[in-house]
């Protein structure tokens, strides 16, 4: 999935106990914006023991180098070490240890476990760069599992504790733990190389099915069903590191648009015997395989999407391979496939989310658990309703027959938790305060983390009773040396005269009474909202910074974009660009004409991955825009990955025209306005590929332009160097062109 995460300041890695008054941090600057500082630092990992007594999190200093793990005792609130920070330091480093830069961003960005709990919560299982620990509690001391010399990753308990298994090298291994007996659950040939997958997961599924793991235990552990993908026709791009002497490639699998995707299929692998079934899927239905699981010991539920991911259904198959479909979602657009199916204890029944009425919403069904073979399931009754979109399920409490949601029913731009009866019934608000909250539930739902924030308030985190009773637990950063002035909320029109936009205008704190420039920093994408009450939303605190130093910065989300229903997303479908920097232009025209303070005649535009891409498009799309900073930008859809490019604009050689008009790079020699481009060169996501292309571009249409490469970043060009580099660059782009009148050519 495209995110604007060139924009987004250094992750939340360390926390600050609430118990300690924080020390404000110094005023608002580049360098302190880089710094990370005005973030904070939350816990790492944090998560409940399998019993629900305790709430554990690594919790390191302001460096992020030096750590401990600490537990709340849920019953009392009391707080103590479980690991001490001179063993962390060897079982749990910081990613700041992980020289890869590529490797450090993977565990980043998809949230990789620092540790594990066992079932009975008597051990920890720890990561130490590739090396399996297990840590006693009891007695505090450690033992290695793992001492191959190829990482052991995703490990996973079986249920009762006495296995383990993981992947290394491609194939799925199981550890007896009382005995340390090792042995490999699947193998691949010397011809299958590193193109066959066991239980691991891709870049691509990854990236835009947010799948994180690709095996699971069956609840009596005894087999393991798995996800198997084939690669051989994948095709490969290049990621190369420039820094030694002699360059370096790593060649990615990276499917394109047209391009063969992985051959998935799944497997049933016997613990005991090490047989493997293989589940027959419709081949028509399966060009994907996002999720699957256990429904109960001998019962599997599968989701095959299939390539247009216009259709997905829902299998449930047997040991010996037989699977049977039990509901359809279909959608002209596309189907929203996500993580929500939830089996209730009652062992007939499952929650299903779908926006099939619209807007995302939650629906009840039953099945035949005597015989779950036997038919479709069915509806039993749709959860909630309304113009507003589920944003997830959190949880079940299967004894009270209440379900906890997060969801926006008064207004897009919050998160709250709610719970609803399973009729539909008893709808309650839980969180309190405006902004975002994010909940994850502990054992029963008894208990859950809320991490809260909004526009002006960094992340704190609370442990609540699931009545919403809370005790803060991890304070918010002390912002207040940064004096942030809040911006105004913006209700516009979208250019087709009718649909409500959201929007956000941050201007300085006093008024000079000189007219600003106005500076427009859109995502524009399908899968982003930008316009949202909460922290570091689009750029965080960047846009703050510009409207401090003389200029007006407008943030709006056009139609296409995420969180408004189907409708207002399925805009952009077959067609990316001409809606969205229609609406941008809409709203910068409403807003101009309301503030007599800005300049319309001083305009720029910056944006990071598909808003990169939008930066591009309006510079080659209209004349209304003296300077752009395109980060990461996507400059040819053809270059961008198979799923999510396909999802909207469809298979390349039925939708041409769409791609061809969709793509800067075909417009390269209409570009107006005062151009920088920034790009990553390892960015896997979005490669420095497209960047190249479309200088070429510029360069065949004689146009003057500015690029800058960063050595060996990635797709958010992080760090402390690299971010201020950026960010001046950015400053520096805009206080040439839109305040000193500097010329384009």
């Amino acid at each position: 999935m495209l995110r604007n995460s060139a924009l987004v300041l250094l992750l939340l890695s360390v926390c600050v106990l609430a118990q300690q008054p924080a020390a404000p941090v110094e005023a608002l600057t580049i360098e302190s914006i880089a710094s990370g500082k005005f973030n904070g630092r939350l816990p790492e990992t944090v998560t409940f023991s399998p019993d629900g007594t305790k709430v554990s999190f690594i919790q390191r200093d302001d460096s992020g180098e030096k750590g401990e793990l600490w537990y709340i005792d849920v019953a009392t609130g009391e707080k103590a070490v479980l690991v001490a920070e001179s063993k962390l330091s060897s079982l749990a480093p910081p990613t700041s240890k992980i020289s890869d830069e590529r490797l450090r961003e993977w565990r980043s960005r998809y949230g990789v476990a620092a540790y594990h709990w066992s079932p009975d919560s008597k051990f920890l299982l720890f990561d130490s760069k590739g090396q399996l620990w297990l840590h006693r509690l009891d007695t505090g001391t450690a033992v290695q599992v793992t001492s191959a010399p190829e990482p052991s990753t995703d490990p996973k308990f079986s249920p009762d504790g006495k296995k383990l298994a993981y992947v290394r090298k491609h194939n799925l291994w199981v550890r007896d733990i009382p005995d340390g007996n090792e042995r490999p659950l699947t193998k691949t040939t010397e011809d299958d190389g590193d193109d066959v997958l066991n239980g691991e997961v891709d870049w691509v599924y990854a990236e835009e099915l947010k799948v994180h793991s690709n095996y699971f235990w069956s609840p009596d552990g005894k087999q393991i069903v798995f996800l198997q993908m084939n690669e051989k026709e994948v095709p490969t791009y290049p990621i190369v590191d420039y820094s030694p002497n002699h360059a370096r490639a790593d060649m990615q699998k990276y499917p394109n648009p047209g391009d063969p995707n992985p051959s998935v299929r799944i497997g049933v692998q016997d613990v005991g015997s090490g047989k493997t079934r293989w589940i027959k899927l419709p081949a028509d239905d399966t060009e994907y395989v996002p999720r699957f699981g256990w429904v109960r010991p001998g019962v599997i539920w599968i989701q095959a999407l299939n390539r247009a991911q216009q259709k997905l259904v829902l299998y449930f198959a047997d040991l010996n391979g037989n699977a049977h479909p039990v509901l359809t979602e279909s959608s002209d657009a596309w189907v929203t496939e996500r993580d929500d199916l939830h089996f209730l204890k009652s062992g007939d029944r499952f929650l299903w989310t779908s926006w099939r009425d619209g807007h995302t919403h939650i629906y009840l069904y039953k099945f035949d658990a005597a015989n779950p073979f036997a038919g479709k399931a069915q509806l039993v009754n749709q959860v909630t309703k309304g113009d507003f979109e589920v944003s997830s399920i959190d949880a079940v409490d299967d004894t009270a027959g209440a379900i906890y949601f997060t969801a926006d029913p008064k207004d897009p731009r919050q998160r709250q938790l709610f719970s609803v009866k399973l009729d539909g019934s008893g709808t309650a608000q839980i969180s309190k305060q405006p902004g975002t909250h994010a909940s994850s539930f502990g054992p029963n739902a008894a208990h859950f983390v809320d991490r809260y924030s909004n526009l002006l308030t960094p992340p704190s985190l609370s442990l609540c009773a699931r009545d919403g009773i809370c005790k803060q637990i991890v304070a918010a950063a002390d912002v207040s040396a940064a004096s942030l002035h809040k911006p105004e909320w913006l209700e516009l029109t979208a250019a087709d005269g009718k649909t409500k936009l959201y929007g956000m205008l941050f201007q300085p704190a006093t008024d000079s009474g000189k007219r600003l420039p106005v500076i427009l920093h859109p995502y524009g994408g399908p899968s982003g909202q930008s316009v949202r009450d909460e922290w570091g939303r689009e750029g965080g605190l960047l846009q703050f910074y510009l409207a401090d130093h003389g200029f007006a910065v407008l943030v709006v989300d056009n139609r296409g974009m995420a969180n408004r229903g189907r409708d207002f997303n399925a805009f952009l479908k077959s067609k990316f660009g001409e809606i969205e920097l229609a609406d941008q232009l809409a709203a910068l025209d409403q807003v101009v004409k309301k503030y007599p303070g800005l300049d319309g005649s001083r305009v720029g535009i910056y944006g990071g991955s598909y808003g990169g891409f939008m930066t591009l498009y309006a510079l080659t799309h209209s004349d209304r825009f003296k300077a752009g900073v395109a980060i990461a930008p996507v400059s040819n859809w053809h270059y961008y990955d198979s799923i999510y490019t396909e999802r909207y604009l469809g298979d390349p050689t039925k939708n041409e025209s769409g791609y061809t008009t969709s793509s800067p790079t075909n417009a390269a020699d209409k570009l107006s306005g005062a151009l920088r481009i920034a790009h990553g060169t390892s960015d896997d996501n979005v490669h420095a590929q497209n960047t190249i292309q479309m200088t070429q571009g510029l360069i065949k249409a004689h146009t003057p332009f500015e690029l800058m490469f960063y050595p060996n970043k990635t797709h958010g060009i992080n760090g402390f160097d690299a971010t201020l580099h950026l960010y001046h660059s950015i400053e520096d782009h805009f206080a040439r062109y839109l305040l000193s009148g500097g010329s384009a050519q």
